[in-house]
């Protein structure tokens, strides 16, 4: 069942619009307090308004403990220091300005430019007067009975926000959860978010995952990225593959609760450790989660795919191919984003018209490869170590909901050349190595080998690519550290004899097999 919350309609000239929400018990301001706390962003002024007492300050106190994931987080009430500033996942700053004298000192305390990569929370804001930046959502709460009310004014830019924050508690609500405490748990680099749910010591994963639109059409294709690439662009991917994967014995969540149409879904908790030493997503490679990796892979290898898999009400959904137009448009994001990056000034028309060209050789010597259910993006963040399981159990999968039917050798190739960690040439071999041992006696190699050299590079090329557009287009510069990586992987593909026709093209781009 679709979840039911109330909906912002802008009103005149596109000004915000209200709706009141009751509050019957402080157990009930904390929640909307998670639920807030789990929309801000930099650059969000939330004003708390209403009468001494009215509860301004425990709302503002719950929420910035959800931010911390903290609730004994000590929250002093800024009265006389006018402002006090927190430093965790997202900076916030606790304004109250009921001893501000004069509308101008507010211009002292920072704001502005707090504002341009923090949040704020501000009580008493009608003393700040016209020099306080627009709030992204105004509180208007006043005592009603033996609990409370709170009136929400949001502008049309963070109303949507709001709106899949309320929808995702009324999601769980309805699942028998009402008492159920929401956390951030991670991001990635689409829209997609995790949120950690916790009710009476037990924990789960939400899975928050709007359908995504389709984008304009690429003009090559007349049709849009993500169905030229076979990209997710809703949940049933994730259900349908993750079934497959509990079929086959492997350690893909379970889904406990679902809205579909929402983009909703309550899953298991894997874990919070991964193949690095770190983490999933810090230090080093771990040499034994690597092979043990690599021998799952083997496992799912061997299994018999369903290209049609039933979902809920008979739904089926269809696995796509990795055909060839997936893999050129995505080897596309080379010539379109990274070699401007590098060579802004290069003719980026010759260039391409070489590159597919060569690409097309190699391609082709793709049609050999053995085929299978190919996960896609399987590396270090998209991978769980349990060390508390056995065998195949140690290995929780997530992430995989972008899966196609393609060359087998793409998944070895994603973990044993992982995008974000530099794995070392003689783990990389290693990892190969375990990958075929566990193959079997009859496992043709060299077809593996030459598969491999061909989708580690088709791969890198693409998140090149990716990587580089991520910083231009989405502004997220973090993933530029990555790229001397994934420069450094193709020189090793280009080592290859199946990627001969490919190396004076990246030569031209300063990616020799012997460069630097």
């Amino acid at each position: 069942m679709s979840a039911v919350v109330p909906t912002f309609r802008a009103g005149e000239n596109n000004g915000p619009e209200s709706f009141a929400i009751a509050l019957p018990t402080e157990a009930a301001t904390v929640r909307l307090a998670e639920d807030l706390a789990l929309c801000l962003e930099p650059g969000d002024l939330v004003a708390l308004s209403g009468d001494l007492g009215a509860g301004k300050s425990f709302l503002a106190r719950a929420l910035l403990r959800a931010l911390a994931d903290d609730d004994s987080l000590d929250v002093p009430s800024p009265t006389f220091t006018l402002v006090q500033h927190y430093n965790g996942r997202l900076p916030v700053a606790h304004y109250d300005l009921y001893r501000l004298d004069e509308e101008g000192e507010l211009d002292e305390l920072g704001l502005d430019e707090w504002l341009e990569d923090g949040a704020a929370l501000v009580e008493w804001p009608e003393r700040g007067g016209k020099s306080l930046p627009r709030a992204a959502l105004a509180i208007q709460i006043a005592i009603e009975g033996t609990g409370r009310q709170a009136v929400l004014t949001a502008t049309p830019d963070f109303a949507p926000k709001l709106e899949r924050s309320l929808g995702i508690r009324s999601f769980l609500n309805a699942g028998g959860r009402k008492s159920a405490k929401r956390r951030f748990f991670c991001g990635d680099a689409s829209t997609r978010s995790y949120e950690s749910i916790r009710l009476d010591g037990e924990e789960t994963v939400l899975m928050n995952a709007p359908a995504q639109p389709d984008g304009s059409p690429l003009a090559d294709y007349g049709v849009p990225y993500s169905q030229v690439a076979h990209l997710a662009e809703n949940v049933r991917a994730f259900v349908a593959i993750a079934g497959e994967l509990r079929r086959f014995g492997l350690a893909a969540p379970a889904i406990f609760q679902s809205d579909l149409d929402a983009g909703l879904l309550l899953i298991e908790h894997l874990g919070t450790d991964g193949i690095r030493s770190a983490g999933p997503s810090g230090g080093e490679p771990v040499a034994e989660r690597y092979l043990a990796s690599a021998q799952m892979l083997a496992h799912l290898h061997a299994q018999p795919v369903s290209r049609t898999i039933a979902l809920d009400k008979g739904h089926p959904y269809e696995i796509a191919d990795y055909d060839r137009r997936a893999m050129v448009v995505e080897i596309d994001l080379l010539p379109q984003w990274y070699m401007s990056y590098r060579l802004p000034q290069a003719d980026a028309s010759s260039f391409a018209a070489a590159y597919h060209k060569a690409w097309e050789a190699v391609l082709n010597a793709l049609s050999k490869a053995e085929k299978g259910l190919v996960l896609r993006d399987f590396h270090s963040p998209n991978i769980i170590w349990r060390p508390d399981r056995e065998g195949l159990g140690r290995i929780g999968l997530i992430d995989f909901q972008d899966a196609v039917i393609g060359p087998l050798a793409y998944d070895v190739a994603s973990l044993a050349q992982d995008a974000r960690v530099t794995v070392p040439p003689e783990l990389e071999r290693a990892i190969i190595d375990a990958y075929c041992a566990a193959r079997g006696p009859d496992f043709d190699r060299n077809r593996f080998e030459t598969a491999y050299a061909i989708t580690a590079a088709q791969r890198n090329s693409k998140i090149a690519g990716i990587f580089v557009r991520l910083d231009r287009r989405d502004g997220k510069s973090g993933y530029l550290t990555h790229l001397p990586r994934i420069e450094a992987y193709l020189r090793r593909n280009l080592a290859h004899d199946a990627l001969a026709p490919l190396r004076h093209i990246y030569a031209e781009i300063g990616l020799s097999v012997n460069g630097s």
